[in-house]
């Protein structure tokens, strides 16, 4: 288990669940915690990432970088999903393992489970059938990802964890038109719509200034604001939303993520999660350099035949509650407390029409969720508000 004086190196620290989790284990008393912006360090370049493990030699490492965005974006960059997340997961689990990091988190997505996959959707769902499309890059990189964890494990005796969390919102959020996911893109086009209807383009322009789109800011005229947040179904009193609004959704506040995550951290190890309490670990020396000594003398990890296929070792975590894309949107008007018209553009994709999770292993674990959707709704605005001034 670590202690509050364990060197935690948590990738992604600034990004929605990367803060969220920073913050938590700050809360708990660990303060020896170590993040770099991605002007700091490209975790895509190899040299650098080994650089990094060499000279800070972390006790244990959060894994909440990645790459990420909604459906528009997972259409429009499917080369980048799957190459740059393959390269950041690769690069700091192999140095993880190489410097003897003692707990590895890892944070994937449940979008990893197949489209059609039985509702609600177990770990061992996993493989059982065909990928959403849209996001199919994606799903593919995290499944390796939770793979790799999972067969450091069976090999090297490592204790690297990965969890799923469902769809997450929270302080921090990426209200990005141009990439950012379904609640926070939703949000922000309603509050944009009401503000035109208002007249209000003080406000506007501050938006525009703290987020431009496509590079229209608030000194852009307003015809090219008009005309730039049309693109987005954004209009006078009114929102165009992509779909049909009848896909179901799971939400999880992202601080309520970040809890689950610290306390799968500092609470679970591997052989929990198998239930085997006789799991074979090897041990491996480290040496004055902090690289791991490859001698395997000592034995290897735990694929052990007697025990059987060990897979599917990931954690879902999530509420196990669900709503509809309009029904969310309801919540969000009255969050804002928009009165205008709301509409869905059936031409555009749905995306997978329904993913909850089974959160039974998580509840197991010993960890539930507190914060509810039609709460959770009102902070995110109330938060995106205050990020204005």
């Amino acid at each position: 288990m670590l202690d509050k004086n364990s060197k935690i190196y948590v990738a992604g620290h600034t990004g929605l669940v990367g803060s969220a989790i920073w913050n938590n284990l700050k809360k708990r008393g660990y303060n020896n915690l170590v993040g770099l912006t991605i002007h700091e360090m490209d975790l895509t370049d190899q040299a650098a990432v080994k650089a990094f493990f060499d000279r800070e030699k972390p006790d244990a490492v959060v894994l909440a970088a990645a790459f990420v965005g909604g459906i528009m974006a997972n259409s429009l960059y499917r080369a980048d999903f799957i190459m740059v997340n393959m390269k950041i997961q690769c690069n700091i689990i192999s140095e993880a393992y190489a410097h003897g990091v003692k707990k590895l988190l890892f944070l994937g997505s449940t979008c990893i489970y197949p489209k059609e996959a039985p509702q609600p959707m177990t770990e061992d769902a996993l493989l059982t059938g065909p990928l959403e499309y849209t996001n199919e890059p994606y799903a593919i990189a995290k499944i390796a990802g939770l793979k790799m964890c999972e067969s450091y494990n069976l090999q090297y005796g490592t204790n690297f964890i990965a969890v799923m969390p469902t769809n997450l919102y929270g302080p921090n959020d990426n209200f990005h038109l141009e990439n950012s996911h379904v609640m926070p893109a939703m949000m922000r086009k309603v509050y944009l719509a009401k503000l035109i209807h208002e007249g209000a383009w003080d406000k506007i322009a501050i938006d525009l200034n703290k987020r431009p789109v496509e590079g229209v800011t608030g000194t852009s005229s307003k015809d090219e604001i008009l005309k730039v947040l049309a693109k987005y179904g954004i209009s006078d009193n009114k929102v165009v939303l992509w779909g049909t609004g009848t896909p179901l959704r799971e939400f999880l506040w992202s601080e309520e993520m970040a809890d689950a995550c610290v306390h799968i951290l500092t609470t679970v190890d591997f052989k929990d999660v198998i239930g085997i309490e006789k799991y074979s670990s090897v041990h491996y020396g480290v040496a004055a350099d902090g690289v791991v000594d490859r001698d395997h003398t000592a034995g290897r990890g735990g694929a052990i035949p007697s025990l059987g296929e060990i897979r599917n070792c990931h954690i879902n975590v999530g509420t196990g509650k669900e709503l509809t894309i309009r029904q969310l949107s309801e919540l969000v008007v009255k969050a804002v407390g928009f009165e205008g018209d709301v509409e869905f553009d059936a031409s555009k994709p749905d995306g997978t029409m329904r993913k909850m999770i089974d959160v039974s292993k998580l509840h197991r674990l010993g960890w539930h969720h507190k914060i509810e959707i039609e709460e959770g709704v009102q902070k995110l605005f109330d938060w995106y508000k205050a990020s204005l001034n």
